[in-house]
């Protein structure tokens, strides 16, 4: 499990909410619930951000930090 989904796995549980409340109070399809949860490596950074939204969160870009910062 990912950080993403430990996250919103355990805000969800904070709030009580079922995976199926999470997904209609989102506008996400349940599917797309669980495989956030389970840590699938690809998802839709517009839907992410439309669950996150919920808990006034918001994902985007991060600068990793490495040595060599070339593109």
């Amino acid at each position: 499990m990912n950080t993403l989904s430990a996250t919103v796995k355990a805000l969800r549980k904070e709030y009580n909410l079922t995976q199926e409340d999470l997904s209609l109070k989102s506008g996400v399809g349940l599917r797309f619930v669980r495989e956030l949860e389970q840590g699938k490596s690809t998802l839709r950074l517009d839907k992410v951000n439309q669950v996150l939204e919920l808990f006034g969160m918001e994902m985007g870009p991060v600068r990793q930090r490495r040595e060599d910062n070339s593109v």
